[in-house]
């Protein structure tokens, strides 16, 4: 009894149980990701026009990208605080939005109802900020997997709560926004004392690799089977029973990968003591400090010859120079400059961070590729309405699947690249920049498939961006503020699609409307002259509507790709000390 006692404290303190856990509250945390089913419900329940459901949407992107509060938050209060606050923020939000839809309060102004729902949609900066902080800390030496899979699921939870809501089968529209609101509360509530860092590091075991691809196929089977409901779904009508069935099978698919941590602690023999090295401690920071310091003085002291040396002669005589370096400047007769503040594979503060060139180069790389991937996902619907697709949502729904596949894939191959060659992890981000260069300019060619090609292509490295720049930034710039320097990344996105759809976008797709509505009334033999109706609703059709939106963003992420690559050879070093020399 004593011995399955421990076992059981043994797996409530197990790291991937908290894994699996994060990963519940990630699919229950992407809740904006919704609001293109919410807004008709609150469109046809409050009388709006489309440019005020354009206000909320303003509203739940902001409360979607200002995570500041959550960053800091998570620095000072346990993580199932953290948790708890996003899960008032999102019942008290969405629940009051419920209400009013419904028609059990009374009709409140237009900004009431912006407030709400940026309330209930910042809940999920919370929900996000708790779920990888935990688990980077966790799993310090696999933070590209980590991030990649949870991110992941908080871009498919949308079609996960959309496949619950069906199977519940609500006399009334307005039970999705009640859905929104008490859904991701329940779940949260029930498992946020298990999302917490639990000392992961000491907890490493041989089967690890084992249960990262057990994780993987899942992923895979569950990206796969939601693509295969939608489309049946889609095609065919289901009754009440089959969709019952299908959201069963949905449902356990999530719940599967608890197996792994029973498995683990229940019916594996004692763990080998092993451990992942965090940070460095402050010791070992001062050590690699000193080491840095006296690499860049052999740089200076080394005669120009030493460079045409052969390899092997070149290497015996830098670490010959290095050798005396070190014992001079241990007896102090060299005297090195100590700089200020850490150095990049040290913990940053947001302060700090914003000071160093790297960050923003990142920053600003992140605004131009992911800005352009969120610009195009926004815009799906209509580019595939201007090519003349009637069911727009299919190719909606397709590209969110590949947005999953792209954060999972994100992670694994960035994490081989950094463990197996020590290679800076932003060189796969200047990969997929130059994949989505192609892929936007493949679209504004106007070739034929063009809309398959955006819809699969702009998913996947979109997604991948989400993977490879927290688990970076967690590398270059520390654990310990994660939360805060995360949080102040997740601006990138919004940033960008506020400039590249909100005004270049639009104002072509406008452009070439107007010119088409001219066009017809020409040829109807109206003339010119004939003026729009103020708020006349204009449509585009053809490629022409969005082809030199994709040629501008080609350009932008070519640059983005360039800012990547700048980073990739600043950091050369950085990684090199971080994962060693790489594997054969």
């Amino acid at each position: 009894m004593v011995q399955f006692s421990e076992k059981i404290k043994s797996f409530l303190n197990d790291r991937w149980l908290v894994f699996v856990a994060s990963m519940w509250v990630m699919s229950c945390s992407g809740i904006g990701y919704l609001f293109g089913s919410i807004s008709p419900v609150i469109k046809s329940g409050m009388g709006y026009n489309q440019r005020q459901i354009a206000m909320l949407g303003v509203a739940k992107d902001l409360g979607d990208a200002i995570g500041f509060l959550a960053g800091i938050l998570s620095e000072v209060l346990p993580i199932w605080a953290v948790l708890f606050i996003g899960v008032i923020q999102n019942f008290v939000g969405y629940g009051l939005v419920w209400l009013i839809v419904a028609h059990k309060l009374p009709v409140l102004p237009l900004w009431v109802l912006c407030v709400l729902i940026f309330i209930g949609t910042n809940g999920e900066t919370y929900f996000n900020t708790g779920a990888l902080v935990s688990c980077v800390q966790n799993f310090p030496k696999s933070r590209g997997p980590i991030v990649g899979i949870l991110k992941g699921f908080a871009g498919l939870s949308g079609a996960i709560l959309t496949q619950v809501y069906a199977m519940f089968n609500f006399p009334d529209q307005a039970s999705l926004v009640f859905m929104v609101a008490v859904g991701p509360s329940i779940v949260i509530t029930a498992v946020m004392f298990l999302v917490r860092p639990v000392g992961g590091h000491k907890q490493v075991r041989p089967l690890d690799h084992s249960s990262f691809l057990f994780t993987y196929s899942i992923c895979v089977i569950l990206a796969a089977y939601l693509l295969a409901v939608l489309l049946l779904q889609d095609l065919s009508s289901l009754n009440e029973n089959v969709i019952t069935l299908l959201t069963i099978v949905l449902l356990i698919l999530i719940v599967l990968p608890v197996i792994i941590p029973v498995l683990l602690v229940f019916f594996s023999g004692p763990r080998p003591v092993l451990e992942e090295s965090l940070l460095p401690e402050p010791e070992k920071q001062e050590s690699s400090r000193m080491g840095s310091f006296i690499l860049s003085e052999v740089e200076d002291e080394k005669s120009p010859e030493v460079d045409t040396l052969p390899p092997s002669e070149r290497q015996k005589r830098i670490a010959h120079l290095q050798a005396k370096l070190f014992q001079a400047a241990a007896d102090g007769a060299v005297r090195v400059k100590r700089r200020k503040g850490p150095r990049r594979g040290e913990d940053f503060t947001l302060p700090q961070a914003l000071v160093k060139a790297d960050f923003w180069l990142i920053f600003i790389s992140l605004v131009l590729a992911s800005g352009s991937g969120l610009t195009v996902i926004d815009n799906l619907g209509q580019m595939s309405q201007s090519l003349g697709y009637a069911n727009t949502h299919i190719f909606v729904s397709m590209i969110s699947i590949w947005n999953f596949l792209g954060r999972v894939a994100g992670g694994y191959f960035s994490e081989n690249i950094v463990k197996h060659y020590a290679y800076p992890r932003p060189v796969a981000m200047a990969a997929v920049q130059v994949v989505m260069a192609f892929a936007l300019f493949f679209y504004a060619m106007g070739w034929p498939g063009s809309i398959y090609v955006v819809s699969v292509v702009i998913g996947l490295c979109y997604g991948a961006h989400w993977a490879i720049v927290p688990a970076a930034v967690s590398e270059l710039f520390g654990l310990k503020s994660f939360g805060a320097l995360y949080n102040f990344l997740t601006l990138a996105s919004p940033a960008g699609s506020l400039i590249f759809s909100g005004v270049i976008a639009s104002g072509i797709y406008d452009y070439q409307a107007k010119q088409q509505h001219e066009h017809r009334v020409q040829g109807s033999g109206l003339g010119l002259g004939v003026p729009l109706i103020k708020d006349d609703y204009l449509t585009c059709y053809g490629s022409i509507c969005y082809s030199l939106t994709m040629g501008i963003m080609s350009g932008l992420c070519i640059i983005a790709f360039i800012l990547s690559l700048i980073v990739v050879h600043r950091t050369k070093r950085v990684y090199a000390q971080i994962y060693g020399k790489p594997q054969a």
